[in-house]
């Protein structure tokens, strides 16, 4: 199975979208890149990650890159075929440490245009709740929907994920 330049999988927490953007990724049959932007900041975090590791299975080069996203995108091979999991915590922690978000984004858009091998991003839908009652809360809130829009505009594939179940907003399922 082969892979459109961009696919976008997008849904809540717990939604299933890691599972459903795996899925996509292994199907291929290519070498797979994990991309992982997420800290272990504490004991629950690092559960987590560890219970994503072992979900995902061997087979994977995996790069830990919670700030470098561009920067490794353009070290990726023909052939391979990438997972960047996820954006929102990408954005998160370029947020935390007061980046130039308007600047790191448009390296990243750089990036995943310069990028010989397919990539899957996963992303959390934030503009489903409540609006966040701090300034930072409504900042990320913001740059993270402005975000996704914008990848959704470059994707091939655009999936939101929800109790598991996928729905195409854009594109062809594989």
């Amino acid at each position: 199975m082969a892979l459109q330049k961009l696919t976008l999988v997008l849904g809540g927490a717990a939604s299933g979208k890691s599972a459903l953007a795996e899925g996509l990724v292994t199907a291929t049959g290519q070498p797979r890149v994990y991309l992982a932007t997420a800290q272990a900041w504490d004991s629950e975090m690092q559960g987590k990650i560890t219970r994503h590791r072992e979900a995902r299975g061997p087979g994977w080069r995996t790069l830990e890159v919670p700030h470098e996203v561009p920067r490794v995108l353009g070290k990726i091979s023909p052939g391979e075929v990438v997972l960047l999991d996820c954006a929102t915590l990408w954005l998160t922690n370029l947020l935390l440490a007061e980046a130039d978000l308007m600047a790191r984004e448009a390296e990243l858009m750089q990036a995943l245009e310069a990028c010989p091998a397919p990539v899957v991003i996963v992303s959390n839908e934030v503009g489903l709740g409540i609006v966040p009652d701090t300034p930072l809360g409504r900042r990320f809130r913001e740059a993270q929907g402005g975000l996704n829009q914008r990848l959704a505009a470059r994707a091939d594939l655009v999936v939101f994920v929800a109790a598991g179940l996928p729905l195409v907003l854009k594109g062809a399922l594989p």
